[in-house]
């Protein structure tokens, strides 16, 4: 009976944790749109900095109002600081810089190689990860899904589109790195303290870089659209969606989450079709085939969704 008990339990745990999992696949894919739009008026640091900025006074309050602790001890505050630096500063600063100068489409294809870097990091820093052929292959398999999907927005244009490419890349890699080490030595930290503390520490040098090369927020052109696009990237594109990625990463295998970046292009093709006209072809169908047999792949053969008490 009590064997029952706990596999039901487990059941309820993995569907839960597969609903985050897919809310999450939605939302990022959707803030694609949401920072293209934005860049229309706002200049990419700024519009990054005050991103999270004011996602981190909504996280804050989320602290103080459940009374939950700040950390007590040096290490984890050294590791939220790094963290911070990788997840929001050199992440966010690198996307919203590069997408100025590269298609949409490309720059999803980039960020897709998050789990790249992702799995051989796993591996070294968490044995409970191991690379197995079926990881290694549902990755690959995802990650063609997402170029076939984004083939017909390839299209290179301008003497930065390089440079743009590199830095989308090494956000990618900025990205997987944190989050292993956030599986690997911050799981005993709240979701909300997380990610309240790395918006806060991570946007100050958005913030400061945005004024020295951008100038006075006060100077942009703060129309509908871009009070709107900030609106959506604070509430469910950063204080909803960080607390879902990191509840995730502390009760699934970290692999498995950082797949999240093959399905978010998916998403934003999706998107462009309903709310920017844009068509979808046989690539769309193809890739997404892909996609979905790529991550299915992975988690399901490779076991990348065992879920944790």
């Amino acid at each position: 009976m009590a064997l029952h008990r706990r596999r039901a339990r487990g059941r309820v745990r993995s569907r839960r944790a597969l609903l985050v999992w897919l809310c999450l696949c939605f939302i990022w894919g959707s803030t694609w749109l949401a920072i293209k739009l934005g860049l229309r008026d706002l200049p990419p640091l700024t519009f990054a900095g005050l991103r999270f900025a004011a996602a981190a006074l909504v996280l804050f309050a989320i602290v103080g109002v459940r009374r939950l602790s700040l950390p007590s001890l040096g290490r984890d505050w050294r590791l939220l600081g790094y963290t911070a630096l990788l997840t929001i500063t050199v992440n966010y600063a690198l996307v919203f810089w590069g997408e100025q100068y590269i298609p949409s489409g490309l720059a999803a294809v980039l960020s897709a190689t998050v789990p790249l870097f992702g799995l051989p990091l796993a591996h070294r820093y968490l044995a409970s990860e191991r690379l197995n052929f079926s990881k290694v292959a549902g990755v690959l398999l995802g990650v063609i899904g997402v170029a076939i999907v984004c083939s017909g927005q390839l299209g290179i244009g301008g003497p930065l589109a390089f440079w743009a490419s590199v830095g989308i890349i090494l956000a990618a890699l900025a990205t997987a790195q944190a989050g292993v080490l956030i599986k690997a030595r911050g799981t005993h930290i709240e979701p909300s303290v997380i990610a309240g503390v790395q918006m806060a520490g991570g946007c100050i040098p958005l913030l400061i870089g945005g004024v020295i090369l951008e100038g006075s927020p006060l100077e942009f052109q703060w129309t509908p659209l871009a009070w709107a696009a900030l609106g959506y990237l604070t509430i469910p594109g950063s204080v909803v969606a960080f607390l879902m990625y990191y509840w995730l990463i502390q009760h699934t295998d970290v692999t498995w989450v950082l797949m999240i970046p093959l399905v978010t292009p998916l998403v934003a093709v999706v998107f462009g079709m309903f709310f920017a006209g844009e068509t979808v072809g046989w690539h769309t169908a193809l890739g997404g085939a892909a996609i979905i047999g790529g991550v299915a792949l992975a988690v399901v053969r490779g076991k990348g969704q065992r879920v944790s008490e």
